[in-house]
């Protein structure tokens, strides 16, 4: 719209929006801090955990993490809060007794819910990794080892054509144990490395130890022997010991990358990391959907006042975090792609929000 300004009425609901939202973060991260600490304590009290660590190194990062996780929780109840304030106080029938259409109200609340989104994506796709990964050490070292440092029975192609197998694989020595290298030419083995063990260095780079090489050339076989013998091979330990929150470590054009390289090695537990990467698209959508929702809900005057609002709007909320949880459960498991799982709580919540949208009143 040519000349398009927004009004005083615009930058009132806006502050509103995005004051009442920062406000209930505020508020709900005191407290699940004040818990966590509780829970916590007597591993924060062992004198080899640093103070320094515990306040830089976790909360520092826990923090955002977890105000960014319950994002659309906060939109949904910033909304309602403050949508059935303004019915309330009939605010809202005098917007639109002068003349503003529903719709033209609605304008300021998707500014609203586009500026959280866009801040939300921007945080958990490329800031929020990096803090992760201080914070996952954190927890690993001085609270509970959760991640995986053993393997068995690995098998991975590591180029097309080339197959390595790891009998066993230990991360804290970086040692793998009866190894070997597979090379084919189409459906014939051309190429054959066994190794009693095989040690990673640094990036890409290995060395077998006690290693023989079979060479095919038709009929004839030759062979090759030796104790050690530096190599080059496109994988990494973090390739198959696969733990899990290893996902929220990653950016999102990691995570994209990773996903690719994992399928076309032909490894299959990485239903997790697609399931972080399409909810990070999701989310986007979910902060529209949900302010829709909690608008239309909350802008109709009620008898009793804002109490029935809040509360339709806290059942509502938590439904939507209870089945995208559910969703995700089946994605784990393969009964549903992770891209169906991600968008199945923003399908079902859109109908909602479109139902409510022409209840709303006008």
């Amino acid at each position: 719209m040519k000349g398009f300004k927004l009004k005083k009425i615009d930058w009132y609901i806006i502050k509103q929006f995005l004051g009442t939202y920062i406000f209930a973060i505020a508020l709900i991260i005191s407290i699940s801090v004040v818990f966590d600490i509780n829970e916590k304590i007597d591993k924060f009290l062992r004198p080899e955990v640093p103070l320094q660590a515990i306040i830089f190194d976790y909360y520092l990062n826990f923090i955002p993490y977890f105000a960014n996780l319950f994002s659309p929780l906060f939109t949904f109840i910033a909304v309602i809060f403050f949508t059935s304030k303004l019915a309330d106080h009939s605010e809202i029938i005098a917007m639109l007794a002068s003349g503003m259409s529903f719709r033209r109200l609605m304008l300021p609340y998707a500014i609203s819910a586009g500026i959280i989104a866009i801040a939300s994506f921007i945080l958990s796709a490329f800031i929020i990794p990096p803090a992760n990964e201080t914070r996952i050490n954190f927890q690993n070292k001085y609270i509970k080892n959760k991640a995986v440092e053993y393997a068995r029975n690995v098998q991975l192609e590591v180029e097309p054509g080339v197959i390595a197998y790891f009998d066993r694989f230990d991360a804290r020595s970086n040692m793998g144990y009866r190894f070997s290298l597979e090379h084919f030419d189409g459906k014939r083995l051309i190429s054959r490395l066994t190794a009693n063990s095989i040690k990673y260095d640094t990036l890409y780079h290995w060395q077998v130890i006690n290693y023989t090489i079979r060479d095919f050339d038709g009929m004839r076989e030759y062979i090759s022997e030796g104790s050690r013998k530096d190599t080059t091979l496109t994988i990494i330990p973090s390739d198959f010991l696969i733990s899990e929150n290893d996902c929220e470590k990653m950016t999102t054009p990691e995570l994209h990358e990773y996903i690719s390289r994992q399928q076309k090695r032909g490894i299959g537990n990485i239903q997790t990391f697609e399931i972080e990467y399409h909810k990070r698209y999701a989310s986007i959508m979910a902060a529209f959907i949900l302010t829709a929702i909690g608008a239309s809900l909350a802008s109709r005057k009620v008898k009793g006042g804002m109490g029935l609002n809040i509360g339709i709007g806290l059942a509502l909320s938590f439904s939507y975090i209870l089945f995208t949880t559910i969703t995700s459960t089946f994605a784990v498991s393969g009964a549903v792609s992770p891209l169906v799982a991600a968008w199945i709580p923003n399908v079902l919540y859109t109908f909602i929000a479109i139902y409510l949208y022409r209840k709303a009143p006008r």
